[in-house]
């Protein structure tokens, strides 16, 4: 992987093509997606991969000078901090408003794929039926058996700003104080070790993103999957507005110092193939409806109804989200 000074040290000849990609993604199965764009194109991808906010820092940082044509990551409200801060140029492209639709994408970033924000139980402690909702979580039932992540994380953050866009910030924080008013511990850890304490026991309850679950089943692990005998995995609100869903995306950069191929990078991500390499790479649904998927994790999981609550929405509410966390004591 190519640090930042080998990006500016060594620059395109007059005849080499490049993209030089800033990703937040750390997923290795992505390697066959870039090796098949240059495949196809002949454009050669140089990488940096960081945590988010170092990205974005080091974009802004750079300014105009910034060796970096395309920012990715995941989560809807870093891609709109990165926007906000006016580092994304504006993308003309009429295939990638043909292919990604509305609810998915500004004028300035596009999702690429999405995962959902699903509540998984223990089968022995909570029955399914008697949590449906994201707003059950927060019922007297459910007293000492919710385990969470961080409420500063971007996960939970923009699932909050999904529930202040449906119901407006009272009821939404009143949501959060019960939530909190259940926990079985303080929070902590990842998605994956929400699924692990549920399983084990330590807790009745979670929400975790599907990709995470569908790791464990596809896990050449056995203990990993004996695990997930243990749980049940509930879609939220069917009958109101859909599972809250989260993205990964990213756009092209103001400052890109190769625009042609920043867009045939774009464009091609939301080809059919590259499509299918989120959904079997990383256990993510295409961006892209029309692409059909072969994924047994997912699959097993079951067909559900999605929030088509505007992503840009959940950006737009991901300050409130933290204030509503931070005054329910979600820490």
């Amino acid at each position: 992987m190519l640090t930042l000074a080998a990006i500016q040290g060594f620059p395109a000849t007059a005849q080499e093509k490049v993209l030089n990609l800033y990703s937040a993604r750390h997923y290795q199965t992505d390697e066959a997606l870039y090796a098949n764009f240059t495949r196809q194109t002949g454009i050669k991808i140089n990488r940096i991969e960081a945590k988010e906010d170092e990205l974005i820092e080091r974009i802004r940082n750079e300014g105009a000078k910034s060796p970096a044509d395309i920012f990715i990551t995941v989560d809807a409200a870093r891609l709109a901090k990165a926007d906000e801060m006016g580092l994304f140029a504006p993308v003309k492209s009429k295939l990638l408003e043909e292919r990604i639709p509305a609810h998915l994408r500004s004028p300035d970033w596009f999702a690429f794929s999405t995962r959902a924000r699903v509540i998984v139980t223990n089968r022995d402690l909570v029955k399914a039926e008697d949590i449906q909702n994201y707003e059950d979580l927060a019922g007297p039932k459910l007293k000492g058996k919710v385990c969470s992540r961080s409420g500063s994380h971007p996960y939970n953050l923009s699932l909050m700003s999904a529930l202040i866009a449906h119901q407006g910030e009272a009821r939404a924080e009143e949501w959060a104080r019960g939530v909190v008013a259940n926990f079985a511990r303080a929070p902590k850890g990842g998605d994956t070790d929400q699924i692990k304490s549920v399983a084990a026991g330590e807790c009745g309850v979670a929400v975790s993103n599907t990709y995470y679950l569908a790791r464990m089943l596809r896990s050449e692990k056995p203990d990993d999957r004996k695990l997930m005998d243990r749980i049940s995995i509930v879609w939220p609100n069917q009958k109101s507005f859909g599972t809250h869903i989260n993205i990964s995306g990213g756009g092209m950069l103001k400052s890109a110092p190769n625009k042609d191929s920043a867009l045939r990078f774009l464009e091609y991500l939301a080809s059919d193939e590259a499509q299918r390499y989120f959904a079997d790479g990383n256990n993510e649904w295409p961006s892209v409806p029309t692409v059909s998927v072969r994924n047994s994790a997912l699959d097993a999981m079951g067909k559900f109804r999605a929030d088509t609550l505007p992503v840009a929405t959940l950006a737009k509410n991901a300050a409130a989200a933290q204030r509503i966390y931070d005054r329910a004591g979600w820490k």
